[in-house]
């Protein structure tokens, strides 16, 4: 129900006549129309919130990261996104008491930026064996954006079979600057994109999983006259409404990092403090 009857047909043994009725029986099993708002406040209840190992930034994103949504951080380099990413590759195997997602993790890496040695002393941190984390991290290095997307697919079987709670994908945009150029491929770009992001958010709702995406910054030459040095996240306004919350990361004071809300559905515009310490993101110390 989540893919195009064009998209069915062009599976090989598929015709039109047998595509219609995989529709009709997967109707009448699950349902795809309308529900009351009381169902869908029910359904918000599955959500769970994954801690970012910051109190601060927890209580700024309304507990933590979100199941059922997709997190965007955009920023420079050395901002911190990178570094979220391998904290919550350790705080979603913390169980949920202890405001973990007890789930497994997926990193899809587009920069070759993932660090396996740098999770042990973050899972030394939060109590847990080193070992047992990186066996539940699922790691791919992808080289082009079809392979990124083939990665996206192969991943709903995993998913459908062990208990994933966190989807990575840092960055979500640095293969289709590369495999892109110019504005005569602009439109086929934003399209492969699109196609790409609708993935991520079908992922997110069908296996009740939290997508966290890291996003480049572009030079914005109309940011106005009052900003020394106006940035903003790449990809345009395909990916800007396809992240449920966007958030952005920029340096502070040593290794202090400032996150502010930019854009999400339940959540005011405020900042959060945060630092980069040797155990993950932790609490900013005066």
């Amino acid at each position: 129900m989540m893919h195009t009857k064009k998209n069915l047909t062009g599976i090989k043994g598929l015709s039109e006549a047998k595509v219609d009725k995989i529709c009709e029986a997967a109707e009448k099993i699950v349902n795809f129309g309308y529900i009351t708002g009381s169902d869908a406040l029910l359904k918000r209840k599955s959500v769970i919130r994954i801690t970012t190992g910051s109190q601060a930034l927890d209580e700024l994103l309304g507990g933590g990261i979100e199941t059922l949504a997709i997190t965007e951080a955009f920023g420079e380099f050395r901002s911190g996104k990178t570094q979220l990413a391998h904290t919550l590759c350790v705080s979603t195997q913390l169980p949920t008491n202890m405001r973990g997602g007890n789930g497994k993790v997926a990193y899809i890496d587009t920069e070759g930026t993932f660090r396996p040695d740098r999770i042990v002393p973050i899972a030394e941190r939060f109590g847990m064996d080193p070992g047992a984390v990186l066996d539940n991290i699922i790691y791919a290095r992808a080289y082009t954006y079809e392979h990124q997307y083939n990665l996206l697919l192969g991943l709903a079987a995993k998913m459908s079979e062990e208990p994933f709670r966190l989807l990575i994908v840092d960055s979500v945009i640095a293969l289709f600057r590369v495999d892109f150029s110019g504005r005569g491929e602009l439109a086929e770009r934003q399209q492969r994109l699109a196609q790409m992001l609708s993935r991520l958010i079908k992922i997110a709702e069908e296996f009740n999983v939290a997508v966290y995406m890291t996003n480049q910054v572009i030079a914005d030459p109309g940011g106005g006259v009052f900003v020394t040095d106006p940035k903003k996240p790449a990809g345009g306004h395909v990916l800007a409404h396809a992240a449920t919350v966007r958030l952005m990361f920029r340096k502070g004071k040593g290794e202090q990092r400032i996150c502010k809300v930019f854009d999400a559905p339940n959540l005011p515009e405020a900042e959060a403090v945060f630092q980069i310490t040797p155990g993950g993101i932790a609490d900013a110390k005066d």
